[in-house]
């Protein structure tokens, strides 16, 4: 099977533990919010909580690949991810809801890590098409996002009881994504597993990427958590459904998009590139939420905001030897959990103290600002 083919089949990974898992939960929300009569901050928890999850599964990640291999870690977490989307229509009750999302943010990250260390030693053996690969394999996010928007917004429209109804789909969209995956992933052998020696000091070489991550992790989950509840003040379920496949489509695109920038790049000036351009997206809503300024939103924010993660990612093939990169995956996923971990909580609680959803946005255009700047300061 050809690199890009396997890149692809990888790429069901994310759109699963990602896609489907955190992302989709920004559709399911306002009719959850309705439902079940939760404020904003109670809303912006529940994504809390799957990213607090996703701190947990990152800090597991490295010692679990190391004892049951990189492919069978990957192949474990998209099951936990496809058993908790499934079962998250089972209860109505806030706190069963809230540790099945810490188990899909947890089994998401295993999904993403291990994958991405599977696509990074896919991508080594073709060094031109590096930066592609793992485009491809980071954009597949977009194919669960798509997916998610074609089907749930209708679903949901005037009917939020239904809440229930939309994550067993997403969970049967899950199992089905999950099996593709776990055949490419059968394909591949096991990477290398790291030594030990230099680690701390070689990752301290990334600091300002890292806490490049950091802000963009703080700031971008605002968008993909609260976006939807936003434009559904004055958009209806197939312009809700319009603008998300656009969005989705954009994480796909994004691959080819930011390849060449991200493939000449040795140090941050990618990373800060990107980064401004997902604050533009970010930002467009506040201005206006017409279904013009929409799309063109998801079309920046989209096309932009993974590129992030795979900027990152070229950053640790850079600076880390083949053996380390599962590792150095694995830390720069650590940080950006914890950025993740406080934004919907924090945007929420702005929310409901400013009575608009436009406050988030705008706090949170300033801290990807801020991890455009500091970006810069990456060497290669």
């Amino acid at each position: 099977m050809s690199l890009l083919r396997l890149a692809f089949g990888l790429a069901l990974g994310p759109a699963v533990g990602l896609g489907l898992a955190r992302f989709a939960y920004a559709l399911v929300l306002p009719a959850m919010r309705e439902d079940l009569g939760w404020s904003y901050a109670q809303a912006g928890g529940m994504n809390t909580a799957n990213a607090l999850g996703y701190l947990l599964g990152s800090l597991l990640a490295a010692p679990l690949m190391a004892r049951l291999g990189t492919r069978n870690t990957f192949l474990a977490g998209l099951g936990l991810t496809t058993l908790a989307l499934l079962l998250s229509g089972s209860s109505p009750l806030y706190w069963v809801l809230v540790a099945l999302r810490l188990l899909a943010g947890a089994s998401g990250a295993l999904v993403f890590i291990a994958g991405g260390a599977l696509a990074a030693h896919l991508a080594s053996r073709d060094p031109a098409r590096a930066a592609l690969a793992l485009g491809l394999y980071f954009g597949g996010v977009g194919l669960g996002i798509v997916g998610s928007g074609v089907l749930l917004p209708g679903l949901l429209e005037a009917h939020p009881e239904r809440w229930r109804v939309a994550w067993v789909v997403l969970g049967a969209l899950a199992l089905l994504g999950s099996s593709a995956a776990a055949l490419a992933a059968l394909r591949l052998q096991d990477p290398p597993q790291p030594r030990q020696g230099s680690r701390r000091a070689r990752v301290e070489l990334l600091w300002p990427a890292g806490l490049a991550y950091f802000l963009f992790a703080l700031g971008y989950i605002v968008y993909m958590t609260f976006v939807v509840a936003l434009v559904r003040q004055s958009l209806g379920s197939l312009e809700v459904s319009v603008f998300w496949a656009v969005l989705g489509l954009a994480v796909v695109g994004s691959s080819w998009l930011w390849r060449r920038s991200i493939q000449h790049s040795r140090g941050g000036e990618a990373l800060s590139l990107i980064l401004a351009v997902v604050a533009a997206g970010a930002a467009l809503p506040v201005l206006s939420q017409g279904l013009p300024v929409m799309l063109f939103s998801g079309l920046l924010f989209g096309g932009s905001f993974l590129g992030v993660v795979t900027a990152i990612t070229a950053l640790v093939r850079q600076r880390l030897p083949g053996e380390q990169w599962g590792y150095g995956i694995a830390v720069a996923t650590v940080v950006f959990a914890a950025g993740q971990s406080l934004g919907p909580w924090l945007s929420g609680l702005l929310t409901d103290v400013s009575g608009r959803l436009e406050a988030g946005f705008i706090a949170s255009v300033a801290v990807l600002l801020a991890g455009a700047a500091v970006a810069r300061v990456q060497r290669g």
